[in-house]
């Protein structure tokens, strides 16, 4: 693909916020109804994520026909997808943005570009709600409880099995760790966003965009699903109680549509209470969608951390009594995505991207601790935990629309690194990258080396790279190296996007997606983490558009 950042960065001129006087009387381009149904389906599998339901904006701009705004000097903005014109938009579309937007010519068709471009001038439909009732409706209890093998009947290492999103497929490989062998592949649903683990290790959940949400039991000869439920049309995030004496017995989904989150058994998704999240933002104006991102279990109580991602709210959703549901509501900023525990446990760091902040959560005291200032657009995954030779620990994140990864420092009330208490809260150092557009950091107790990747950059060679950082000497270049180049598969029209590095078990190799279109043959790339030599490529024709990873372990421990 041609070099396009200079593409992207006219681009990214033509989405700012515009100051004008007055409305404009443009129309919408008119579609046929076989045209809207189609764009609505693109939308939905491309769009819907970033720029919301209702295309009133978050991680992505704000896609209604017509805005406006008042800013606190009380100059009115005005801006919308009407003025930009199809023209604009098609080339927006086509060619993505520096901020973080990828392009999509592609992906999509010259015919599919021009259809999104005129869909986003027309009014967005609104989807239907979905009611506990719906969700009891959707309920299939496949193999009750009673059924279940009593103890594991296979001699695979459940520790070290890898649950794999296979994308546009709607499945999720289960890859054995120790013999780098698909173990076997499943129906989940359309592009799981999470895999989860049970807090006894034995059931994996997954939940997607398509708001379905499933339990795979790894004890039998070989896994299988044994109960599915689906919370609303749209979801991200899904975790188990795992407080003492709870340990599995509830489950809570977050949606992005409707704007709830819903609690279901634990064990068999049963459902049991919806509840909504719309409401007023931290800026006090009602939002009509504020979607659930991030949910995480807190080990040492019996609450769950919910990110409300358009009102920049954090909830802590106590679930001892749920007739009697107690929240805290912690006011952050806006929009609030992803994130991780920091070393002690004891610390929640949750991105809130749009105002390029990270939000950290005291959860032994139920208050914020800090809003902590980031470089443009912090997207971490779960974030990175490692001892800096400098500032003590830290914990870090890339970022979609910048160039470099933020190294925050954290409390600890270990004696040895009471001399780093006042940097803490500070981003002490950035990481040079190639470009922006990097997803998922990570690290390892065990490893010397930090990995980011670039996914979301316009440019072939960084996005379909990784970038290894030295830990002993943070000073030097990372290296890198070209995942699409190393798992020895022809060259593709279609970029293939390095994506998520995740450690196995015991921390010596690093697994990368290749992710390719659906046409394309994608791969798993494994690394060795000493000497960033390939171990292994997994090729198979089934793995289509890998994207996230979860090693069991790690993902029950939070090991990052």
């Amino acid at each position: 693909m041609q070099n396009k950042s200079w593409i992207g960065k006219t681009l990214a001129l033509a989405i700012l916020p515009m100051a004008l006087g007055s409305a404009w009387a443009q129309t919408a381009p008119q579609m046929t109804p076989e045209e809207m149904e189609q764009a609505k389906q693109i939308y939905f599998e491309r769009c819907a994520g970033c720029h919301g339901v209702l295309r009133k904006g978050a991680t992505g701009k704000n896609l209604e026909p017509h805005w406006s705004k008042t800013l606190d000097d009380g100059t009115k903005m005005e801006g919308g997808t009407l003025k930009l014109g199809t023209d604009r938009l098609e080339k927006i579309i086509a060619y993505g943005t520096e901020g973080g937007m990828v392009n999509y010519d592609d992906i999509l068709t010259p015919e599919e570009i021009n259809l999104m471009a005129r869909y986003v001038q027309n009014e967005p439909p609104i989807p239907p709600e979905f009611s506990l009732q719906d969700m009891k409706d959707s309920w299939n209890l496949i193999v009750p409880v009673a059924d279940r093998p009593t103890k594991q009947m296979n001699k695979v290492n459940l520790s070290n099995v890898f649950a794999i999103t296979l994308r546009d497929a709607g499945k999720l490989a289960l890859v054995d760790g120790d013999t780098h062998k698909i173990w076997k592949i499943l129906e989940s649903g359309y592009a799981v966003h999470i895999s989860r683990m049970s807090a006894s290790g034995r059931y994996v959940y997954t939940t997607g965009r398509d708001g379905l949400t499933t339990i795979i039991d790894l004890w039998p000869e070989e896994p299988m699903t044994v109960a599915t439920v689906r919370f609303g049309s749209d979801m991200r995030s899904v975790d188990v109680s795992k407080f003492k004496g709870y340990e599995d017995k509830y489950l809570v989904g977050g949606t992005y549509w409707p704007p709830q989150y819903s609690i279901v058994d634990g064990l068999t998704l049963e459902p049991i209470k919806v509840v909504s999240t719309r409401g007023q933002t931290v800026d006090g104006v009602y939002h009509p969608e504020p979607r659930v991102a991030s949910i995480v279990a807190n080990p040492a109580k019996p609450e769950w951390v919910v990110n409300v991602k358009e009102t920049g709210m954090i909830l802590l959703v106590d679930y001892s009594d749920l007739e009697n549901l107690k929240t805290t509501t912690i006011n952050s900023a806006k929009f609030l995505h992803d994130g991780g525990w920091d070393a002690s446990g004891r610390y929640f760091l949750v991105a809130a991207n749009a105002s390029n902040k990270v939000a950290a959560v005291d959860t032994k005291t139920g208050k914020l601790a800090a809003l902590v200032d980031t470089a443009k657009i912090p997207h971490p995954g779960r974030g990175a935990n490692f001892v800096h030779p400098q500032y003590g620990p830290v914990w870090s994140t890339g970022h979609l629309g910048d160039d470099v990864v933020s190294l925050i420092s954290t409390p600890s009330e270990d004696a040895k690194f009471s001399k780093y208490k006042a940097n803490n809260w500070k981003v002490v150092q950035e990481l040079k990258m190639p470009g922006a557009g990097n997803l998922f950091v990570k690290t390892h107790p065990k490893s010397k080396h930090f990995w980011a990747d670039a996914p979301m950059n316009p440019e072939r060679e960084i996005a379909e790279s990784v970038y290894v950082f030295d830990m002993n000497d943070l000073t030097k270049d990372p290296v890198q190296l070209n995942v699409a180049k190393d798992s020895g598969l022809p060259e593709s029209k279609a970029i293939r996007r390095a994506v998520q590095p995740e450690y196995n078990k015991a921390g010596d190799e690093v697994w990368i997606s290749l992710w390719g279109g659906k046409a394309d043959q994608s791969a798993i790339v494994i690394y060795d983490d000493k000497t960033l030599k390939v171990k292994q490529v997994i090729t198979d024709p089934e793995v289509i558009t890998p994207t996230g990873k979860f090693n069991v372990y790690n993902t029950m421990h939070d090991v990052y």
